[in-house]
């Protein structure tokens, strides 16, 4: 064995997590020593190669602002159309079914990546910025320095047995996590889901498989197929996602108390089970089938993880920490939010700041979002199956969202201490809100007739919806944030006692106690379709 080398940060794996985190970290300190370790070799194949195809604002943000790759998200990818709902169960007819998006596209930019395309060229940058990142690399083991003595890393490097000491280490690698097996740090979250996903190297356009004109130009530009278009049902939804290389990823997530698994768990059963619940991507999937690339399951995909950020110099980002539910596309937020935690506590070491108590502090705020997040889906996916109220948790979500967790992210306040601390009691009763709003959302669900018309359900037509979007890169001063925070709540108080009075209306009996009921004009929802 070599004798140990000696550097700043070690970071294990060189997936999304790993290579952002180094690019991050070089932009915020140009002397910093870092080695990324990653067991595959570049490059990585196009197409076929990782899930999580979907950004939504805070990821894009990151990739675009934080790490300045613009140019090659606008060259490389492709701009998404937003996300899109079609609760099509059963049918071929999408064109007479409730669908949810928007007819042009949201202000905020975002986009469908190709992981392959897009992981070669954060590679290539990283390199560029002379970080280190030793491709086939296997991390073996981590032993972890007492008191300031360095950490040492156990890899094999093409082969070859290595020893790098480090003052840092940080995991980045995925769901094999060297230092949450290590310390045990594994938990359940109680979210208990299935995947099973494959691409299909040709496009998968809906605009091509539905013929009436109407429906067609209702976007515009009618190029559906850019959305992250959500096939929907009781317990399930079905995704088409495109890719920049040409390709379609098609996954199918679901509660396994509706769907097991076993049903889906080959390209063959997964074929069946489409042809039975969403006939039309079967139709599609069949016609190209010699197209057909991979095809990857995972069992029980959500996991939280006991602890993140450690003072003793040690932390887990992107999926080697937690992973949620790929609905909303939040993978890429909670990289550039735990990224932006890691570099915040690698910043104050080098400020010789004591590390502990910053490390739980961030601790707490990365699992209060994570929490939160997490209540958009534990238990929500029967609902799923209902146009109406589905509809009506979407904005409710969304407006949560940009409100609260993006105005933290784009404003650039995750470590403000100061604002946090003043803001606890409103960033409170919006987390309360947002819980008590799923319940009720449960309660409407059980309660509901199940309507389905043939209407769109427009997210442009909400202007309070768009201005949110819109607004989300203003830039704003201290006052400012607060008083943006506070609108939020505000905003999210109102259309909670908007959306209760639709669920009312159509179901007299339903219990709404604990929720606002007083709402003004200003967070109007859809037209009513009787």
């Amino acid at each position: 064995m070599n004798p140990a080398t000696t550097h700043d940060v070690v970071i294990l794996g060189g997936g999304l997590a790993g290579l952002c985190l180094a690019l991050q970290l070089r932009q915020r300190f140009a002397d910093l020593d870092i080695v990324v370790l990653e067991r595959n070799t570049f490059p990585l194949p196009v197409a076929a190669h990782k899930v999580g195809e979907s950004t939504v604002e805070i990821g894009a943000n990151y990739f675009e602002k934080t790490l300045g790759l613009r140019e090659h998200l606008d060259s490389a990818h492709i701009r998404k159309f937003g996300f899109r709902f079609f609760w099509s169960e059963g049918r071929r007819d999408v064109e007479n079914v409730t669908e949810l998006g928007v007819s042009v596209v949201l202000p905020t930019p975002t986009w469908q990546l190709d992981r392959g395309i897009f992981e070669n060229h954060l590679a290539e940058r990283v390199r560029a910025a002379g970080i280190t990142l030793h491709a086939g690399a296997v991390a073996r083991g981590v032993d972890f320095g007492a008191g300031e003595d360095p950490h040492e890393v156990r890899a094999s490097v093409e082969g070859e047995d290595r020893v790098f000491a480090s003052r840092w280490v940080v995991d980045a690698s995925s769901r094999s996590s060297l230092i949450k097996r290590k310390l045990g740090l594994a938990e359940a979250n109680g979210h208990d889901c299935n995947a099973v996903w494959f691409r299909i190297d040709t496009c998968l356009s809906m605009d091509e498989w539905i013929k009436d004109t109407r429906w067609q130009q209702r976007c515009s530009p009618p190029e559906r197929w850019r959305s992250t278009n959500h096939l929907c049902g009781e317990g399930y939804w079905v995704w088409l996602i495109p890719l920049g290389s040409g390709a379609h990823s098609v996954g199918i997530v679901c509660d396994p108390s509706i769907h097991p698994l076993d049903r889906m768990n080959t390209f063959e059963r997964a074929l069946d089970w489409l042809r039975e619940f969403q006939p039309i991507v079967a139709d599609a999937c069949e016609r190209h089938r010699d197209k057909l690339l991979d095809f990857r399951f995972l069992r029980g995909f959500s996991h939280g993880c006991k602890q993140l950020y450690s003072g003793d110099r040690w932390a887990l980002t992107g999926e080697a920490g937690v992973f949620l539910d790929p609905f909303y596309s939040p993978g890429s937020d909670f990289i550039a939010m735990s990224n932006t935690y890691v570099t915040e506590l690698i910043a104050l070491d080098r400020a010789n700041k004591p590390l502990g108590p910053y490390a739980r502090l961030f601790e707490q705020l990365y699992r209060s979002f994570y929490e939160n997040t997490m209540s958009l889906f534990r238990g929500q996916y029967p609902i799923f199956g209902d146009a109406e109220v589905m509809s009506m948790k979407v904005i409710w979500d969304y407006t949560y969202y940009w409100a609260v967790l993006c105005q933290l992210v784009f404003q650039n306040r995750l470590t403000d201490t100061a604002l946090l601390g003043e803001m606890q009691a409103e960033l409170a009763a919006a987390s309360q809100l947002t819980r008590d709003m799923q319940a009720f959302l449960l309660r409407w669900y059980a309660a509901s007739p199940r309507p389905n018309a043939a209407i769109m359900f427009d997210q442009r037509e909400l202007d309070w919806f768009v201005e949110l979007n819109a607004r989300l890169h203003d830039t704003l001063d201290d006052a400012g944030v607060r008083e943006r925070l506070r609108q939020g709540l505000e905003q999210m108080r109102n259309l909670a006692a908007t959306t209760v009075a639709r669920a009312k209306a159509a179901c007299p009996q339903l219990d709404c106690s604990g929720l606002p009921t007083q709402a003004d004009t200003s967070t109007p929802l859809f037209k009513v379709v009787a």
